[in-house]
């Protein structure tokens, strides 16, 4: 029995509290020395009406309960009330205060234990400890969820963070004061091995394929200051210029290094385009110079009355012509790849008759053929359809190729040029029996200035600009070149001309 006299509970507002046992003089007892401290109390007195009233009301925060009851007992109701009540603390309150049975109530979750008979003031300490559990496992629930608030918050900010680091167009590695690799983004995958994809920590050594990028991500990380180069990186089958900016990361406060913060930029086509000037200036300095000396020459020795013969005259001044008219060409091809680049050509599109177009071609080369004695073959298979295109641009188009087919080949050799109609394409086939393109010639073969220089070709004059022209030609038209070529037996260049006028020359006309 509990006398009335007793310690005050601490309430701080009061707190929904669930007694059950199966003897009223507990139930009557323990409610009133819990209302008189402005607790609000539910009363059950057997387990299975204390567990409904645990499972309708979340809100309680303490539940007395006894060990032994008819039915349903306390340890069960227990168990149970993990399931529905997972917030709710347990005391448990029996006669049969066992060492034993304190230590399975524990393992069922009871946080303390009550013995019978009890008195006021030891119902009001086991209270008052338990509601300090109340208090800490709410609290613990409020941190618990500004955690994850502000775990959210930072989630969201890295998600954006990742997204802009994803769609950098420049590859960046970060890594740790560990030299460890932390992020990276897909633009960096290039430069990574398989390895940086593994869960767990991996050394900057171990996932950077390139051991240069790695020792100046080290140096940068080792000295703490900002490291930048140029790297000419071996990728696989390819290689790539990439200009590295390596930036270490401290602490604003600290001072501490926390890693490191790379940033890959390819610079392989600036590079190319270094190159290709580089060999503009060469080809200049080869393809000018030699033939306004050799004019140069000519003017001279005539001035100076040095040959009186009109016929050596005249082969002088033809010389000359030829020379200049090679200069002219040099100047006419810069000047449409110039365009081409800039798009600034003006086109005529109209409906050509691609094998009229080659026969005008095939006209215009015969004279060249004659002086190189190759024989021009040619051939048109039934009526052709019309292809929407420029008139200049196609005779452009096929007199590189027919010429580059006449200057590449042998003494008595042969150009046969074929066109046909293959599908929504024309097909024009240019073949010819000379020296042929090695493997390496042909990967570099539409690339602007490239000439592949053979004791067989050293005498061939040229820009090496013809066949980039003709590339550009035929993929502003959604066309298709191929070439295949043995060293030795010949080459046979074939170009495929759409039928369907594109859409992009339309644009080119109305320009």
């Amino acid at each position: 029995m509990i006398p009335d006299q007793h310690l005050p509970l601490r309430t701080e507002g009061g707190h929904k509290i669930l007694v059950v046992d199966d003897e009223p003089g507990i139930l009557r007892g323990c409610e009133r020395v819990l209302r008189a401290s402005g607790h609000t109390v539910q009363l059950a007195d057997r387990a299975e009406k204390g567990l409904e009233i645990l499972a309708e009301d979340p809100d309680i925060e303490l539940a007395l309960v006894d060990l032994r009851m008819p039915g349903m007992d306390g340890l069960e109701l227990l168990a149970r009330a993990r399931d529905v009540a997972p917030e709710t603390v347990f005391v448990v309150i029996t006669a049969y205060a066992t060492i034993e049975a304190a230590v399975e109530a524990t393992k069922r979750g009871a946080y303390d234990f009550l013995a019978k008979p009890f008195s006021p003031d030891e119902l009001s300490r086991i209270v008052n400890r338990s509601l300090e559990r109340v208090q800490l496992i709410r609290e613990r629930n409020r941190l618990e969820s500004e955690r994850r608030s502000r775990m959210l918050e930072l989630a969201t900010e890295k998600s954006r963070l990742r997204t802009i680091i994803d769609c950098m167009a420049e590859g960046v590695i970060v890594s740790n004061a560990e030299h460890e690799l932390v992020l990276n983004n897909p633009a960096a995958l290039r430069v990574l091995r398989g390895a940086a994809d593994t869960a767990g920590p991996i050394s900057i050594a171990d996932a950077v394929a390139s051991p240069e990028l790695a020792s100046m991500i080290e140096q940068a990380s080792e000295s703490r200051k900002r490291v930048s180069s140029e790297l000419k990186l071996a990728l696989g089958r390819d290689e790539a210029w990439v200009l590295v900016d390596v930036a270490p990361v401290t602490d604003e406060t600290s001072g501490q290094f926390l890693g490191a913060v790379t940033v890959l930029r390819d610079i392989t086509e600036l590079k190319r385009v270094e190159q290709v000037k580089a060999q503009f200036v060469n080809m200049v300095a080869h393809e000018l110079r030699a033939p306004l000396a050799a004019v140069d020459g000519y003017l001279s020795v005539m001035l100076e009355g040095m040959v009186k013969d009109p016929e050596k005259q005249r082969g002088m001044i033809e010389r000359s012509k030829a020379r200049l008219r090679a200069l002219l060409d040099l100047v006419g091809d810069l000047l449409d790849v110039a365009r081409m680049e800039a798009g600034t050509v003006r086109r005529e599109i109209e409906p050509q008759n691609v094998g009229a177009v080659v026969d005008e071609v095939i006209d215009l080369m015969q004279p060249l053929a004659q002086q190189r004695s190759v024989a021009l073959q040619s051939g048109t298979a039934g009526a052709l359809p019309r292809v929407e295109a420029d008139r200049e641009e196609l005779v452009r188009l096929f007199t590189n190729l027919i010429s580059n087919a006449i200057k590449y080949n042998r003494p008595d050799g042969t150009v046969t040029i074929a066109v046909e109609s293959e599908g929504p394409y024309v097909k024009v086939r240019v073949m010819d029996t000379g020296v042929g393109i090695s493997e390496e010639g042909l990967r570099k073969l539409f690339g602007e200035f490239f000439r592949e220089k053979t004791t067989a070709t050293r005498d061939v004059t040229g820009t090496g600009l013809g066949l980039s022209i003709v590339k550009r030609i035929v993929d502003f038209y959604h066309g298709r070149v191929d070439v295949q070529s043995k060293l030795g037996e010949g080459s046979t260049f074939t170009v495929w001309l759409p039928c369907k006028r594109p859409v992009t020359a339309l644009a080119g006309e109305e320009s």
